[in-house]
């Protein structure tokens, strides 16, 4: 794994490994893919203002996310399918994230059921929720995340709908035989080939409710008393009503540019969300590539970021040692970048860093 310099050259050594549906799957975005290139061409934009002089002899990178200390504000965002990409799955995501005290959200969509992957990182696992039609089995679902030990729920808002994604139909995406959503409660289980469409976009529209509103969050609420963060929120009204509505955190992120091709890229949609947000957690995903993206999303207001596709990458390399090495780079590349802009820890990350 030390022969991987950076997480560009994981990715191309994780797309010449995959099977093309599998490689297709994780790299694609909605339609023309404009907000998948949007997301990346943000950073560029968001120029840095270096601090000089100041002493950077010892930084810290460690954190503190809804209340739970973290070694560095980096979380692996909720990925489907992990058993796509190396048979160990989510496990190996899971020994990867406690290994290196970071937190792991573990995808309703997951190939390994939550009570493993609880084992796995107690204490550092929390649970992303796709809200079914059959609230009942919504109930169960997280009753069982919470059963199992997870921290705290994300409740993802922007897909009522899967969003159009052009490379999986096709590529006729589908779960191979002995691969299943380990999590589902109440609906199938696999996602066998489907003619002319992608199966999970047809799964998606079979089991998950579009019609979830503000008015269900109360609901949602009264299912649990786990923390509840938002995630897919790009407007700032929109991260007002959810602090209104008592929402823990909010994740401010356009789904890794699959959903509605033409949003705004994340990161220039974080600003706005963090002035609206009042005393709500904001976190950041969208495009996070290097250890300076990760300076730029938190000068700009988040608590941290969530990684999304790099850890599939270094799972489809390696397994739990390439999920390790995707947050081993990322570490030394924000201490890297902290030091060279004068920032000895985290919360000498501020707004003037960037331009």
């Amino acid at each position: 794994m030390d022969g991987f310099l950076n997480l560009p050259d994981i990715e191309r050594a994780a797309h010449e490994a995959l099977p093309p549906m599998v490689g297709d799957y994780y790299r694609g975005g909605a339609m023309d893919e404009a907000t998948l290139r949007a997301n990346r061409d943000a950073f560029a934009r968001a120029a840095l203002r270096p601090r000089v002089l100041v002493d950077v002899s010892r930084r810290d990178l460690s954190t503190t996310v809804l209340g739970r200390r973290t070694a560095m504000p980096i979380l692996l965002a909720p990925t489907a399918f992990h058993r796509l990409a190396h048979p160990d799955g989510e496990l190996a995501t899971a020994r990867a994230a406690r290994a290196a005290g970071v937190v792991q959200i573990l995808s309703t969509l997951s190939t390994t059921p939550v009570e493993d992957v609880c084992r796995a990182n107690p204490g550092g696992t929390w649970f992303q929720l796709y809200v079914y039609r059959d609230r009942e089995a919504t109930r169960a679902l997280v009753g069982r995340a919470a059963d199992a030990g997870c921290a705290a729920l994300v409740v993802t808002v922007d897909a009522p709908l899967l969003g159009r994604r052009e490379r999986d139909i096709r590529g006729g995406f589908h779960l191979p035989s002995g691969i299943v959503a380990a999590n589902v409660t109440g609906a199938p289980r696999d996602m066998p080939r489907v003619a002319g469409d992608s199966a999970l976009a047809a799964w998606f529209q079979s089991q998950i409710d579009p019609s979830l509103s503000w008015k269900d969050l109360s609901a949602l609420r009264a299912m649990t008393s786990l923390p509840i963060l938002l995630k897919g929120v790009l407007r700032g009204d929109d991260a007002r009503r959810a602090a209104d509505a008592g929402v823990d955190g909010i994740i401010v992120s356009n789904h890794g540019g699959r959903q509605m091709d033409g949003a705004v890229a994340s990161l220039d949609a974080l600003p706005e969300v963090v002035a609206a947000a009042g005393t709500a957690t904001v976190l950041f995903d969208g495009g996070v590539r290097r250890g300076a993206d990760v300076l730029r999303a938190l000068a700009l207001g988040a608590r941290g970021v969530l990684v999304g596709r790099p850890q599939l990458h270094g799972l489809a390399v390696g397994g739990e040692a390439g999920v390790a090495r995707v947050l081993e780079i990322l570490r030394f590349e924000l201490d890297h970048a902290m030091a060279l802009c004068g920032c000895p820890d985290i919360a000498s990350i501020t707004r003037d860093l960037v331009r």
